[in-house]
């Protein structure tokens, strides 16, 4: 497929959002950590812009332990993770707040950066009949709503040794019948044969095809804490990893490479520049964060091979990145929040910067988020602030729950589902 002009993709993004965006009569779900399209949006309305530990709060669970996974909701069913002394478990919670079931996976946590992170940070994900849980020491199983275990297994004892500082924190993407995981790691010695991307059948667990993803990166560099996303518009659809100095598209049906984007670091390259923001894609654009000092691209879908110096395939440049959180696509602006609480504004087309703005300053590990007509973003402490979409910056409100968080929020039920180390929270009027 030829790329697609500029005026071509926003038609066909228009459209889309013509066909789809306006709100259902029903509640739409949350299946997976991104949302229903993987990108952070999501179609709930009647959501309130402020609240606190008491204000706005339908109820407040206490978990077990802390976790930095993002809820995954279906129905009437929210599924959640944590560390539980060394147990980690997945819980099935009902809307109405009370605990349904509660599976010991798997055991082994491991507590990483201090108060960064531990062995519950992929999301679970949810097809309305099972639900499909990872965790970061490389434990994978899938279980139906009534709890019952359906299938499980180490994917380092089918794939190899897990060769990465902080554990395998790469959400799989569930994808129609498929799950699919980057499994992105190395020695750091400049050999990144291990790295694999795998796509299982969701029902079995048993694997449809594993390709290498091969890559010229070295030390930290090798490591990937990014999760893939599947691309898709009305002619094409290919799996996106992100990791060991490349954006990768991948053939759906048998995994083979389709294009491959570098030029993600600084002009002097920097072996520390591990990925830790996932991209995000609409039909016509995929935009591509990198780490640290480096930069963001925004890519056309059309490419084939290597297109790092083509610019036939690139829609922009950008000079800086969010880091950790991964970016936001609504309307005609891109949003990037760094993890220092800048929110920064983006044209679409043109990568032209409208604004960079200091919402709440500590740091922000989780994604931003929007419904509603606003933009939440999550702080390390706790804080969301809401912004207003637009070209021009402004703030809504900020909320304080005092409780640390590093998962993004999952949107749905007329809800914000706010997932804290201590406890998940239901926000909505």
């Amino acid at each position: 497929m030829k790329s697609l002009s500029l005026r071509a993709a926003l038609w066909l993004a228009a459209c889309l959002i013509v066909a789809t965006g306006a709100p259902s009569a029903q509640a739409e779900n949350w299946p997976q950590w991104r949302g229903p399209s993987q990108n952070g949006v999501s179609q709930e309305q009647g959501l309130p812009t402020t609240w606190s530990k008491t204000e706005n709060v339908l109820w407040r669970l206490p978990l077990p332990g802390p976790g930095g996974a993002t809820p995954a909701v279906w129905g009437d069913s929210i599924f959640i993770t944590a560390v539980e002394d060394r147990d980690l478990v997945l819980m099935c919670i009902g809307t109405d707040g009370k605990e349904r079931w509660k599976r010991v996976v798997s055991q082994g946590n491991k507590d990483v950066r201090g108060d960064e992170g531990n062995s519950a940070s992929p999301s679970p994900s949810t097809d309305g009949q099972h639900v499909w849980v990872f965790f970061a020491n490389g434990y994978l199983a899938c279980y139906d709503f009534a709890g019952e275990k359906v299938w499980g297994f180490n994917i380092e004892e089918r794939y190899g040794k897990l060769r990465i500082a902080f554990g395998m924190t790469s959400t799989p993407v569930l994808d129609g019948e498929r799950l699919y995981l980057q499994l992105i790691h190395g020695e750091g010695k400049a050999d990144t044969r291990e790295a694999k991307v795998v796509a299982l059948d969701k029902k079995t667990g048993e694997e449809i095809w594993q390709v290498e993803r091969p890559s010229e990166a070295y030390s930290e560099n090798e490591h990937s804490y990014a999760s893939p996303i599947i691309y898709r518009d009305a002619d094409q659809a290919f799996l996106l990893t992100h990791g060991a100095d490349y954006i990768v598209a991948h053939d759906l049906a048998d995994g083979h490479e389709l294009w491959r984007c570098g030029g993600l670091h600084p002009p002097t390259y920097d072996p520390t520049l591990r990925f830790v923001a996932s991209p995000a894609a609409v039909p016509g654009l995929i935009v591509v964060p990198s780490a640290k000092r480096g930069v963001t691209l925004a890519l056309k879908p059309g490419g084939k091979g290597e297109i790092t110096e083509m610019e036939t395939f690139r829609w922009w440049r950008y000079d800086t990145t969010p880091d950790v959180p991964s970016p936001l696509i609504v309307g005609d602006i891109v949003y990037l929040c760094r993890q220092n609480g800048n929110l920064i504004a983006l044209d679409r087309a043109t990568g032209k910067e409208f604004y960079e703005e200091r919402t709440h300053a500590d740091r922000h590990r989780a994604s931003p988020v929007y419904a509603d007509g606003k933009i939440f973003l999550t702080a390390r402490d706790g804080t969301v602030s809401v912004c207003k979409p637009g070209p021009e910056f402004e703030l809504l409100a900020q909320n304080e729950i005092d409780e640390p968080q590093s998962a993004s929020p999952a949107i749905a039920n007329g809800r914000i589902y706010l997932r804290t180390f201590e406890a998940l929270y239901a926000i909505g009027k």
